[in-house]
């Protein structure tokens, strides 16, 4: 005969701990739709404030453009007697952006690669808080440190690098025993852009998973062949981002370098040569023209040209972070 057990009905008294029966919410309810109404009028608001930002720099640069031409604005020389060109800023800009990233790009990634793949955790907290901090030093510190410390150092070091390069024609030495120029202003630059490029190449290469590297560690290869042929690969899209923040940053830079470059309108012959820079060029020349409408007006050109350059460069990154995901 089978037996069966008696069910055992429980109460609320059965347990230990005595749950509520029902939950009162005596606060005051907050509708769904006020937060979200919230936000979205930040958001707008912000998206405001940046198109009427653009629009007023645009806007206030329509005289030259109209009086000059976009074109012959873009690709004139001469600035002086209501003639308004800004290729040698540009050019000058453009040389400077290349040479500091030319100096900054590969200590920072290989900073970035012992940081995050060979480094101690004690010796990662000790130097990542260092890197971090350079971050916070004003740009017109970065201007005297280049001015009084650097301009002696590279007095002697540009001799040095004119001889090893002499047979590149933009390496050679043009003006000897002047620390001063392109060169001088592109490794402060380098300096200040080294720690955006370090943390985002670090952090976009811990990002990549595990998993990548143990089975390439599976299939035999070295630590070193596992960073060249699967991580750096993998983070190539943030490594890239942070290449060109860093790209923007020099581009931008105005106190540190209006402090070393000078103020010479001319394409440099030389990394060691002078140039004007559009950021220097803005600074230099907009205290002077108040009362100029004509000059402000070419002033706010440079503006906008150089906001459209960093546009179509922020464009041409995404572009290639696409390719390198897909």
């Amino acid at each position: 005969m089978v037996k069966f057990e008696k069910k055992t009905k429980y109460t609320e008294n059965s347990f230990p701990v005595k749950f509520e029966k029902k939950i009162k919410y005596t606060g005051n309810k907050i509708p769904d739709e006020l937060p979200h109404a919230f936000f979205l009028g930040i958001v707008l608001l912000t998206a405001v404030f940046i198109l009427y930002f653009v629009g007023f720099i645009f806007y206030s640069a329509i005289p030259v453009f109209e009086s000059q031409g976009i074109i012959n604005f873009i690709t004139g020389d001469s600035w002086n007697n209501g003639n308004f060109g800004i290729r040698n800023f540009i050019v000058g800009t453009l040389i400077i952006t290349a040479v500091t990233i030319i100096l900054a790009v590969p200590p920072s990634i290989f900073t970035a690669i012992f940081l995050s793949e060979f480094a101690s955790p004690k010796v990662v907290s000790v130097f990542r808080p260092l890197i971090e901090l350079l971050v916070g030093i004003p740009s017109v510190v970065y201007g005297i440190f280049g001015l009084y410390v650097l301009a002696d150092i590279l007095k002697h070091v540009d001799p040095i690098i004119s001889s090893i390069f002499y047979f590149i024609p933009f390496m050679r030495d043009t003006t000897p025993g002047q620390g001063d120029g392109v060169f001088l202003s592109s490794v402060v630059l380098s300096i200040m852009i080294l720690p955006t490029i370090i943390t985002i190449s670090e952090d976009s290469i811990r990002a990549v998973p595990g998993v990548y590297r143990e089975a390439s560690f599976a299939l035999g290869a070295t630590k070193w062949e596992t960073i060249r042929h699967v991580v750096l690969p993998a983070a190539s899209g943030g490594i890239l981002s942070a290449v060109v923040l860093g790209i923007m940053r020099a581009m931008g830079e105005t106190m540190a370098v209006v402090m070393l470059i000078g103020n010479i309108n001319r394409i440099p012959s030389s990394i060691f040569g002078y140039t004007l820079p559009m950021t220097t060029k803005i600074v230099t020349s907009v205290g002077e023209n108040i009362g100029n409408p004509d000059v402000l007006s070419a002033l706010f050109g440079i503006a906008a040209v150089l906001f459209a350059l960093e546009i179509l460069l922020a464009g041409f990154a995404k572009l290639l972070v696409r390719r390198c995901k897909y």
